[in-house]
């Protein structure tokens, strides 16, 4: 089993399968269009959908979200997935009310995110309007993608986030004090969204869970530096700092009973044009 928030972003990174922000290609959902181009459409929503719930600073409350769209939230304990988003009837004369059926929940960023995640299917046809695009002219994944996206958009904004990653000097616990609702490894891949070139490498017991650059090309494999910084983190259980050359490792303990994951950033030198 994959820990909570593993579960949470495997649905984001990998259910949606289009290319991500900040890397090279196009988003395979929206043949046409550029990264930087869905990605402005995204946060001009996102903007929207927070201004509209008076929301103007971190951390981002799904549930508010929720009532300022009028969006109907209740539990499920039956339904087998996360979260659902249905339309229900009102009484006669009434128009069909959104609803999303939560299953109950023990941790906080799980809900948020299902929630969240819910938030951007029921604005989806506002990103697809701002973009131009019919979307019964797009992939059958086109909106789940756009839902997914709008999940972690929300959560964590990029208006908002680029500048507090570089006011924190991308220190991810002090980042995830600011951006409660998310959780640690939704904003360390945040990061990648940021413009200022770093590698992303996610252990999970003991095991690399994940790797990712946001500078086009293939990404290496872990420096022995950066395995001597996770090895310590393992460890210890407290945050490192480390140097690989001129480059800066920074890793941090993400551990709970019976889990061990750990969260690496890595600065990356970009190779001079010509």
């Amino acid at each position: 089993m994959l820990p909570a928030e593993a579960e949470v972003y495997y649905t984001y990174v990998h259910l949606n399968r289009i290319t991500f922000p900040g890397q090279s290609g196009r988003w395979t959902v929206f043949p046409g269009m550029t990264c930087e181009e869905i990605s402005a459409g995204l946060d001009a929503v996102v903007m929207q959908v927070l201004e509209q719930a008076g929301i103007y600073e971190p951390p981002v409350d799904a549930f508010v979200l929720a009532r300022s769209l009028r969006i109907t939230v209740a539990e499920d304990e039956r339904q087998q997935g996360r979260a659902r988003y249905v339309r229900l009837g009102g009484r006669r004369g009434r128009s069909m009310r959104a609803t999303v059926l939560l299953r109950p929940e023990p941790r906080i960023e799980r809900r948020h995110w299902a929630l969240a995640h819910e938030i951007g299917e029921h604005v989806a046809h506002r990103v697809f309007a701002r973009l131009g695009t019919d979307p019964r002219e797009t992939s059958p994944m086109a909106r789940e993608a756009v839902a997914s996206q709008m999940a972690g958009r929300l959560l964590v904004p990029t208006a908002w986030f680029g500048p507090d990653a570089l006011a924190a000097g991308w220190d991810l616990l002090a980042l995830k004090s600011r951006y409660a609702s998310a959780s640690h490894e939704l904003i360390a891949r945040r990061m990648l969204e940021v413009p200022v070139p770093a590698i992303i490498t996610v252990f999970d017991q003991g095991q690399l869970y994940f790797r990712r650059s946001n500078v086009p090309g293939r990404v290496p494999a872990p420096s022995s530096a950066e395995v001597r910084c996770w090895q310590r983190v393992h460890d210890r259980g407290r945050p490192e700092r480390a140097a690989d050359g001129l480059r800066t490792i920074q890793a941090w303990p993400v551990h709970e009973e019976g889990w061990k994951r750990e969260i690496l950033r890595t600065e990356v030198e970009l190779e001079p044009a010509g």
